[in-house]
């Protein structure tokens, strides 16, 4: 158990340093996405390309993103069932969600994602916008993004099955730290300060 146990915290570790770079790219949609609208006011003038350009770090975000959100408890539960249960019953139901639905949800998207992919890096697939971008860069973000999350599923199954086994504390128990918003905001005031010296 110990050694799983180390695994979850290297998988845990590997999907923070991801998803805080990751962060970034929300900063970078947003110039972009206000230069586009400030170039489309000021010279009558559009591009598809930076449409698309957007689309593909939305995509990112949110790919590269959401193993972390399963990692901090941030996402989506059904809180009728759950509000009334003691912490071992929302560890058991865990296990059953990622046993049941999350990894084989994963598991699927991986494998029928693959030949598409194949396919689009082969014809070097294009949009069939004018102006728009290659496809296969924001496709290749689909394996990377779901096998980051079924890593991240492996994690909270190992750390689910090491609190049933009183090993750890509660995975589920939500500590009173920062946001993942305010933990954002630190960091760019940190990084400003950073730039000020």
């Amino acid at each position: 158990m110990t050694l799983l146990l180390k695994l979850s915290q290297l998988i845990d570790r590997l999907n923070g340093y991801v998803a805080k770079g990751a962060f970034w790219l929300v900063l970078l949609m947003t110039i972009v996405s206000s230069a586009n609208a400030v170039v489309r006011f000021l010279f009558d003038y559009s591009s598809n390309g930076l449409l698309e350009i957007q689309w593909y770090l939305f995509a990112a975000v949110f790919l590269l993103c959401s193993p972390y959100t399963l990692q901090k408890n941030e996402h989506v539960r059904i809180d009728v069932l759950s509000g009334k249960l003691s912490p071992r019953g929302h560890a058991v139901i865990d296990i059953i969600g990622s046993l049941f639905f999350l990894l084989p949800m994963v598991v699927l998207i991986l494998w029928l994602s693959l030949p598409l992919i194949a396919e689009s890096i082969k014809i070097n697939e294009m949009s069939a916008n004018a102006g728009g971008l290659i496809r296969w860069p924001v496709k290749i973000l689909l394996p990377i993004g779901f096998t980051l999350l079924a890593l991240q599923g492996v994690s909270e199954l190992i750390k689910r099955i090491a609190f049933l086994a009183g090993r750890i504390d509660d995975p589920n128990h939500k500590d009173k730290g920062p946001s993942a918003e305010e933990e954002l905001a630190a960091a760019i005031a940190a990084a400003k300060a950073k730039e000020a010296k």
